[in-house]
């Protein structure tokens, strides 16, 4: 569906089922150049056991307009503005990579919207090398076929899709291309100034549960430590042989431990 924040048409999937009034809502927030897309197997499990779902486009991203947003902070105010105008108060927030740093400072800033906060491939900091961030700058292709390469395990590469006739390393790289201009600079440059987040985690009120992925190069799980030991209400489901794109590689098993915080 269709909705209006800051006056820029925005796009929410809803997992293919209405929102109803007094539901829950579960929100979902895609990672660097990415958009809905990514959360459809995830956003139409959980609309079929009653939750509403809101899947966003960030802005610039997938179908939704506006100014693509340079800091994880006013992504997550953004974040805030879409619940608003949808008319959800309350919501389980869910994201991965980029999209878990969102998900994560609407839970410390915004901690009477949260009932729940998962965080899917996730490490604060979340510092990217040189390389690509200079290449992103460029918008070189190359670019972007690091972040695939990267994200995804040995395994992987290989193949072995748990859905059928899918192939991982091509669905993600043409999402990737789908991107605008600037669009995967913005999105890495603004991991990468996130840098505040171990001390915000203390903020965190809600049950927060850590899916990641143990052959994770682009976010290593030793970065995430830290962070999992500073929430109190914390727990964390390890993916073996699993890289960074878990939603495209263990679809199966994240959704088997989401479905422990609905």
């Amino acid at each position: 569906m269709y909705i209006d924040v800051d006056n820029h048409k925005t796009y929410i999937a809803t997992g293919s089922k209405e929102h109803i009034d007094g539901n829950m809502g579960m929100t979902f927030i895609h990672g660097t150049a990415m958009d809905h897309t990514v959360w459809t197997l995830a956003g139409r499990h959980f609309a079929r056991r009653g939750l509403n779902i809101l899947a966003v486009d960030l802005p610039g991203h997938g179908r939704s307009e506006g100014d693509v947003i340079p800091s994880i902070e006013g992504m997550a105010d953004w974040v805030v503005k879409a619940l608003d105008a949808s008319g959800q108060d309350k919501t389980i927030i869910v994201g991965h990579s980029m999209g878990s740093l969102v998900a994560f400072d609407v839970a410390a800033r915004y901690p009477d919207r949260i009932k729940h906060l998962a965080m899917v491939g996730t490490s604060i900091p979340m510092p990217v090398g040189d390389l690509l961030l200079d290449s992103a700058k460029e918008d070189k292709d190359v670019a972007k076929e690091m972040v695939n390469f990267w994200s995804h395990s040995q395994a992987a590469h290989l193949g072995g899709s748990q859905v059928p006739g899918t192939w991982m390393i091509g669905k993600l790289g043409r999402l990737l291309e789908r991107s605008g201009p600037g669009v995967i600079y913005n999105d890495l440059k603004a991991c990468h100034d996130y840098v505040d987040g171990v001390e915000r985690s203390k903020q965190i009120q809600a049950p927060t549960l850590f899916i990641l992925g143990e052959d994770d190069f682009m976010t290593p799980v030793r970065n995430a430590k830290e962070l999992v030991e500073n929430i109190p209400q914390s727990s964390t489901v390890m993916l073996p042989n699993c890289g960074h794109a878990i939603v495209n590689e263990a679809p199966n098993e994240m959704l088997d431990a989401l479905a422990t915080i609905v």
